[in-house]
């Protein structure tokens, strides 16, 4: 199962030691696209030229670009970004401006292009059918497995791939999504929904607390399939961002837990997210998990860190580990007990009530151990 129409390839271009580190995917006919990019100041090169392309509202695909960000290289690296899209274009017989371009790795390095020039000679068309999970894996840097999603939706097919374990806290609008779909939509029903998808699941997630130069999430709709329901494929678009989600938490640099951290009753549903994120940064939180300690006096700690929420009385606060309620529920050493037993397993959930009122968000997350530490102190040696 696969949406229709779409052609890619993948390849190594001596970035990523004994693996592919470029993928292209296009789709044959036009398609409506929608993308968010990350706020970060820094933003590199591809995500300047890739904002340029999706305003438009129409692009055909996307190519990517693995163990090096192209970020903070200048006017070299601008060119060098658009020297890439303009060879795939040319093999692919497009203008550049109908291809998005994404970049992920290490920040400050300039493309080796002598080496790219030559990968890229290779790149044939018609390419072949679109091998997603292979396009999944070559767009991986620390990731430790390939993260890719299909699901249906009516006669029509989502697949979504992404990449990222760390430096991820997205404000989207290193982490790069990108859905394929042969839904037909029209491109500003594409664009509201795909907004409402990622705020949800892309924006609900952080590993680390810092946000990437790069982030990029875009998808691509050529209505190969016909026209689908708006609600449908919101459902399904979401049921894929998510299950993306989850998985780029479970395998966060150096991870061992996924932690779900769900808040309800707060004033609104963006009160309800800040309370959550709080609690899932926190490196505290974060070691408490990974060591199937119960100390939900950390879980206090961060959400009383949102002093400007003056609404929330402690008094009102309850603090759910599973199902085990921990506070205000007297710490009794069977209920910590219970509370620890949750805490061993894979998956962490942690649930907080505000008792204000109907606002609820859930955000993901994953412990912090050792291996995050061993990884990013030596990334570039």
């Amino acid at each position: 199962m696969h949406p229709h129409g779409f052609r890619g390839w993948t390849t190594g271009l001596g970035m990523k030691e004994g693996g592919d580190d470029f993928a292209f995917v296009v789709s044959e006919v036009p398609a409506a696209v929608s993308a968010v990019f990350t706020r970060s100041r820094f933003a590199g090169p591809s995500v300047v030229l890739s904002r340029e392309s999706a305003a438009g509202g129409a692009a055909r695909g996307v190519v990517v670009i693995s163990k090096n960000a192209n970020v903070a290289t200048g006017a070299e690296g601008m060119q060098n970004a658009r020297e890439v899209r303009e060879i795939v274009a040319k093999a692919a017989g497009l203008n550049p401006e109908e291809l998005l371009i994404a970049s992920t790795g290490v920040i400050g390095r300039q493309y080796p292009m002598d080496d790219v020039r030559a990968g890229l000679e290779a790149l044939p068309w018609p390419a072949p059918e679109a091998d997603f999970a292979a396009a999944a894996t070559a767009i991986m840097t620390t990731d430790t497995v390939a993260k890719h999603v299909t699901l249906p939706c009516g006669d029509a097919t989502i697949t979504g791939i992404a990449k990222g374990v760390g430096m991820i806290e997205p404000n989207m609008a290193t982490l790069l999504t990108f859905f394929f779909t042969d839904a037909e939509l029209e491109q500003p029903v594409l664009d509201r929904v795909f907004r409402r998808v990622v705020d949800k699941t892309f924006n609900a997630l952080s590993i680390d607390t810092d946000t990437s130069t790069s982030d990029t999430a875009a998808v691509f709709a050529n209505g190969l399939a016909g026209p689908v329901d708006e609600a449908a494929f919101e459902t399904v678009l979401y049921d894929v961002a998510l299950r993306l989600v989850r998985q780029i938490a479970s395998d966060g640099e150096g991870a061992s837990k996924l932690i779900e951290v769900r808040v309800l009753g707060a004033r609104d549903d963006a009160q309800a997210k800040r309370v959550g994120k709080v609690v899932v940064n926190s490196p505290l939180v974060k070691t408490a998990v990974h060591g199937a300690d119960p100390n939900w006096g950390r879980v206090a700690m961060a959400i009383g860190k949102c002093e400007d929420e003056l609404d929330i009385d402690p008094a009102n606060v309850v603090i759910r580990f599973g199902d085990v309620e921990t506070y205000p529920a007297p710490s009794t050493d069977e209920v910590l007990a219970a509370a620890a037993e949750h805490m061993r397993g894979d998956e962490v959930v942690i649930t907080i009530e505000l008792g204000i009122g109907s606002g609820q968000f859930t955000v993901y997350g994953c412990d912090l151990t050792d291996g995050y530490i061993r990884i990013n102190a030596d990334y570039t040696t």
